[in-house]
């Protein structure tokens, strides 16, 4: 069922717009933001479906629309056949109605003041994060005088229940210490442990907990916003997504995932191993339940045998003990206080580490570019890390991105080739998460979008 219309006026968010940036978001051209601006309050809208599959949603987001009104008072939205789990008794849920203007802001922002300005060279490193850190300070997420820490949450949206509820347990236990959640912003691993923060932060009478979901455009629609996220922003790119996530948080605890977790993995030991990074306190933990323990160690053997031992020393594997995971990074957290206020460091955004521009320099997955990946050991560990990221991020926009979707199916898998030391560990990583149903959600056959070539 649909909502066939509903005018949604903002109440914290953005409230006046140029006639201009109106004009521009009713632009239905290639040069407009009209499409953009669909898709991602589409999937905004849409976040009581379970799905993750743009193929299947493609039939209720051709019926839907939405249209920008400029009033004399301010801005209204009209949306017309929307998702009606976004509503209750005929009004929308207050938590989407924010979103769905955290939208607004963060397309309409970006591209004029980030994407189309002179003030930015896309082309220079310093510049791209100075872009990532404009974006988040726009969006209100970089906040001065908050002590206690933001823990952010990798993890796959396709886990088994025991996994979800497990990811709860350690946001409740992270909540009780007053430490805030940011994750991907979609369900399974990205939901559970905002769930449990709500918990631990309501029990500690903590009214001021932040639920930070940090996306782009790409990623949306297969991982949906949940209502519990307080703080939404939207980054042009999975690069600046994650340069945004390592920059802002002071820790990272990784839930079992699949392709996409291991993406974010990667990029994050290949900033880790960076030489000019080995003395920044940087606390990651991988956790999940007992029955997580061979995911684990599958992960972990992937990792020494692509980047080594001293990649391997980059984290620490907590198994089925959410409150040793939440005391450990509250320790973790403490000591990146220390470091910052000795080098004179912000708090709220981390100035001093290093990423190289492979991190940053968006990647087109398409079929040559992933077979020109150089996945061998003929360069240094942190560089290897990331091609094996681009690797995984080709393969996740294979899984549940529209593009990489169409790629594949008009040009078949996607050929990565590599030294065989790599390659094969590589691989049989990927079939295991094939196995354990962790590259779609359970209930959908899954083909894969890849092909190994030792």
């Amino acid at each position: 069922m649909a909502v066939a219309h509903a005018r949604i006026t903002p109440r914290k968010a953005l409230r006046v717009l140029s006639r201009h940036e109106v004009n521009r978001l009713k632009d239905a051209s290639g040069g407009g933001l009209h499409e953009i601006f669909k898709r991602c309050t589409y999937a905004v809208l849409n976040c009581g479906n379970e799905g993750d599959d743009y193929v299947s949603q493609e039939s209720g987001y051709d019926e839907f629309d939405i249209q920008v009104l400029q009033l004399d008072r301010g801005i209204v939205l009209d949306v017309f056949n929307a998702p009606e789990d976004a509503f209750v008794d005929g009004e929308v849920i207050f938590g989407i109605r924010e979103h769905l203007f955290s939208v607004l802001r963060d397309i309409i922002y970006t591209h004029d003041e980030i994407l189309n300005s002179p003030k930015f060279q896309p082309q220079d490193g310093e510049q791209i994060t100075n872009m990532v850190f404009h974006i988040l300070r726009n969006a209100n997420m970089l906040r001065y005088g908050y002590p206690d820490g933001l823990v952010v949450c990798w993890g796959g949206h396709s886990i088994s229940r025991e996994e979800y509820e497990y990811s709860k347990r350690v946001g409740y236990q992270l909540g009780l210490r007053g430490l805030d959640v940011g994750t991907g912003c979609g369900p399974g691993a990205m939901k559970g442990p905002m769930k449990g923060a709500t918990i631990g932060h309501a029990k500690q009478h903590n009214r001021d907990g932040r639920y930070v979901g940090i996306t782009e455009p790409g990623i949306i629609a297969a991982e949906a916003p949940n209502p519990i996220v307080n703080e939404l922003v939207i980054l042009p790119d999975i690069e600046k997504r994650l340069e945004a996530f390592v920059r802002s948080t002071h820790g990272i605890i990784v839930f079992p995932g699949g392709a996409g977790t291991a993406e974010e993995i990667l990029y994050l030991l290949g900033i880790l191993l960076h030489p000019s990074n080995q003395k920044i306190p940087f606390p990651v933990i991988f956790s999940g339940p007992k029955s997580a323990t061979e995911y684990f160690a599958q992960i972990d053997a992937f990792i020494g045998a692509a980047l080594g031992k001293e990649a391997q020393k980059k984290y620490k594997i907590i198994v089925d003990d959410p409150g040793a995971v939440a005391a450990h990074m509250k320790k973790g957290i403490e000591k990146v206080t220390k470091f910052r206020k000795k080098n004179n460091d912000a708090f709220f955004f981390n100035w001093m580490l290093t990423i190289d521009k492979e991190f940053q320099t968006p990647f087109t997955p398409n079929h040559h570019n992933m077979a020109q990946l150089d996945l061998s050991r003929a360069q240094p560990s942190h560089k290897l890390a990331a091609n094996l990221r681009r690797a995984f991020s080709g393969i996740v926009a294979g899984n549940v991105k529209k593009e990489g979707i169409i790629e594949v199916q008009k040009h078949g898998p996607f050929e990565l080739h590599g030294d065989a030391e790599i390659i094969k560990p590589m691989e049989t990583l990927l079939t295991s998460m094939v196995q354990q149903q962790r590259m779609k959600l359970p209930g959908s056959r899954y083909e894969p979008c890849y092909r190994i070539i030792g």
